[in-house]
Formats: structure tokens, sequence, C-alpha cells
């Protein structure tokens, strides 16, 4: 089952059949479910935590985002089709007779205030692509809103409304957080505004994959399409996370909801705030977990550690004499059970920042101190110049690490990622996707983004031009349609 986002989109006709729709199942639910259950001496034992004292206090941090964004044909197309689907059961679909032009799509999301002059954090996938975000308070005040920046690994973004008295939440300490504690969020679930939900934290630290570089805080409290961006509590009225994913194979809540922890996002807002980007460790390594048998291979008393299977050559890894096959124990005195623990110690890093870990290399313990360097960026690709934005292209790019040089192979070492695509740009309309990449563009080979900026500045005003792309390992050359 896949892990979704939780931000929420549609039209003024799917929101309102949605929340009709979700109202009419949550009434005859309540109707056929009419038997009580008997309790028990384990369940009587169990109590749940009173938040109502709590909830009437950290309300008015907390607020509904309201995004407009332009949908492309395409999209649009695909979510006609969807409703179409949602609305018709049976062997006959009736067409409605509307024109696949491009229109305008409203999504939703929630934030929180962090200080009183107006920042708030919220989801990127909650305002990316946005043309214009206003946020909702609960007093349904409606506030322009500003996007200070937006980060699309971690998934946090920072808004900012005028105003000196915000009320601002208090901010926990989300390594403080234990298994097992009741938590609560606030958010606005199918477009139903503050509605609270509670739970128990039921897990921490966990990973999905190298493109979200956060630990996320698992729970069990009932988050859906509406939720994202939202504030996690934890008793004493604390923001301690970030409410941002479900675990679901049907898109709605199955008893797993992931935060980004509040720690982490208060770190991206600084860096967003203060430099428009954010900065990452880089280290150079792919480690995996050890299970039982190579634990009983390398000689370890029980399954623990990082093995690193490749250090990329040239990294600040290799640079520190770690090698493929060692077992990294502890960085920098923290201890790594799985190799979850190292990438996040990692990822919470900062450029430059020393290291000291304890690694067993065949069989014999060794000290290795290092420093981590910095991962590439992604950065916007702009038209002819910043004064002359008409060649909307549509592309996030960044340089290629020497990892992903050295999956490449014979193929090429050359080249940059793209790494978002707007599909409303012309990038996406000539078949561009993200996880390509770039080697050449009308015929000027592409090593750099500061290649690809140079070759779009002699790019002409109409016509078609050739761009060659590595997808999925497969060289490929793509004609780009200027207009």
């Amino acid at each position: 089952m896949p892990i979704r986002k939780l931000s929420t989109s549609s039209t003024h006709r799917a929101r309102r059949w949605v929340q009709q729709s979700a109202l009419a199942l949550a009434l005859s639910t309540i109707a056929l479910t009419g038997v009580a259950i008997p309790s028990t001496d384990a369940t009587a034992a169990v109590t749940t935590a009173d938040f109502s004292e709590l909830v009437q206090q950290v309300t008015p941090g907390v607020a509904r985002v309201n995004v407009t964004k332009t949908v492309s044909e395409e999209e649009l197309a695909k979510a006609q089709t969807a409703e179409l689907l949602r609305q018709f059961f049976g062997d006959r679909l009736r067409i409605p007779d509307r024109a696949m032009t491009p229109a305008i799509e409203h999504a939703y999301g929630t934030a929180f205030f962090i200080t009183a002059n107006g920042y708030m954090l919220t989801n990127h996938h909650v305002v990316a692509g946005a043309d214009k975000i206003t946020v909702t308070l609960n007093d349904r005040t409606e506030l322009d809103a500003t996007l200070v920046g937006s980060d699309e690994r971690s998934d946090v973004a920072v808004l900012k409304v005028d105003g000196t008295q915000r009320p601002a939440l208090p901010i926990g300490d989300s390594n403080d957080i234990r298994v097992g504690e009741p938590v609560l969020a606030i958010g606005s679930p199918f477009g139903f505004d503050y509605s609270a939900s509670a739970g128990i934290v039921s897990a921490k630290s966990r990973s999905f994959s190298r493109e979200i570089s956060v630990p996320f805080i698992q729970t069990d409290v009932a988050l859906n399409p509406g939720n994202s961006g939202g504030p996690l509590f934890n008793q004493s009225g604390e923001v301690i996370g970030i409410n941002s994913r479900i675990f679901s194979g049907t898109g709605g809540y199955m008893g797993l909801s992931f935060s980004i922890p509040i720690d982490a996002a208060m770190d991206i807002y600084e860096q967003l705030k203060t430099n428009g980007q954010v900065a990452r460790a880089y280290l150079g390594i792919y480690p995996q977990d050890i299970d039982r048998n190579l634990a009983e291979a390398y000689q370890l008393s029980r399954p623990q550690g990082a093995l690193l299977t490749r250090v990329s050559p040239d990294s600040p890894a290799q640079r520190a004499g770690l090698k493929s096959g060692d077992i990294i124990l502890t960085y920098n005195d923290t201890n790594i059970v799985r190799a979850a623990d190292l990438l996040n110690a990692i990822n919470r890093a900062r450029p430059n920042d020393a290291f000291v870990a304890r690694v067993q290399r065949d069989g014999k313990p060794i000290i290795v101190r290092g420093q981590l360097g910095q991962a590439p960026s992604d950065v916007q690709a702009q038209g002819r110049n910043e004064r002359d934005s008409d060649l909307n292209l549509g592309l996030r790019l960044r340089d290629l690490t020497p990892d992903e040089q050295a999956e490449l192979g014979s193929n090429s070492r050359d080249g940059i990622l793209v790494t978002t695509v707007d599909p409303t740009g012309i990038a996406a309309r000539s078949g561009i996707f993200a996880g390509d990449i770039i080697t050449n563009l009308h015929q000027k080979p592409i090593t750099t983004v500061a290649d690809f900026s140079n070759a779009i500045s002699s790019l002409p005003e109409k016509g078609v031009v050739t761009i060659e792309v590595i997808r999925q390992g497969v060289p490929g050359i793509i004609g780009l349609r200027i207009e």
C-alpha cells in the first residue's frame, strides 16, 4: 500500500460532493451500528485522554489553507474522469458537456502560527504550484498569505501573513515524545474545518525513502485529506509535529499516520526564512540494515549497525577513510541500530559538520573521523532572464551527486536531474518527466545547472529545439516546442 500525502484539491462541485457523501456515509454508519460493546477488564483499564480544554486553547493558532492553482488540460481530464467514476456506477457513463480547457482548481490543507508576527508552517505539497494562497482563521477571518519558502524533500513550507499579535502555538521537543503517549491533531479533513482527532504515538524515526529527509513520527491519529500541514500536539498543548502522510490503499485513514518532527521542521523554517533554501549535509554512502544472517557473517552479537554497500568516489565518506563493507555502529555518540538511524543523523546535520564514527571493519573496531559536505540543491530553471520570464519551462533541476553519476555507469556521467515538473509548463507539454536526466539542450552539452541556464538564453523565440535525456537508463531525444 502506498504512502499518501494528505492535501485535498477539487473543483467546487467535487468538494460539495465529497462533503455530502462523507456526511451521508457517517450518518448511515451511525444508524447501522447501534450495538453496544460490553466492557471487559482490559478495556476498562484503558482511559482516553480528555483534550477538550486543550482544543479550546490551541484552536485559534490553527488555520485552514486555501490554495488556488491553474490546472492543465491533462490534469482536468483526469479529474473529470475520476469524478465520473465516483458519481456513476454501472455500465453506462454520462459525459458532461464541458470543454477541456485549463481551469482554476481550489485545494486546501491546514497551517498553524509559530510566531506572533505571522509566520506559519504547513506542508510543501499543500502549497506546491499555488497561484494564490489564503488562510482562514477560526473566527472566519480570511488573510492573504505569502509563500516565504518551501522544501520538497522535507515537505515543509513557510507562510507569512500580516499582523503582530497572531496566536503563536507553543513549540515542544519532538525528541522527548514517548511511544504510547496521547497526541492530538487539528485540521480540515475533507473540508470539515477544525476537526480534532486523537490517538497515541505508535513509533518514532520512521523513514520511507531517500527522497524524504525526515524521521517521521508514526501515530494512530485519524488523519485524512485536508489534514496536511496541521499541528500534532502533546498533552501539554505543545506542537511536536506537522501532520503529513498516511499509509493507505484507499486514499483514506487506515490506522497509520505520519508527522514531521517539529524540531526538524523548525530547522527548515529557520533556513528558509534566512536563506530562502535548505542546505543539507552529504556523506556519500549507501547503507543497509543488517539481518540475522549478516550479523553472524560479520561476527556481530546481534543485528545492529549500518552496513555500507558502497562509498561514492571523492565523497566526504571516502576522504574520511570509510570503505564498502564497513559497519557503522555509532555516529557522534548515537548508537546506530538501523540504516535509518544513520541517515536521520546525517539529515539533521549541517554541511561542514565534523563527525566521529565507531566502525567495525574486518571484524575489528576502528574510529573514523571526517567532515560532511553539502548536498546539491534544487534550483528553478529560469527563462531568458529574471526580467523576461515569458519562457516558462516549468522545471526544477539540480546537479547529479557522485552516487547518481555512478548509477549512470557507461551511459553518461554528465547531465542534471529533473526533480519537479510544473504540469502547466512547456517541459511538461513536451513530455519531460521528473527523474529525467538532461544531457544536452539545443545542441549544447549540459553538465551543470549553470550550463542549462546558459543554454536557455540562446533558445529561439519560437519553434522546436531538441533536448536529450536519459530516462530509466535509456537515452532519448525530445522535441521541446517553444511558443
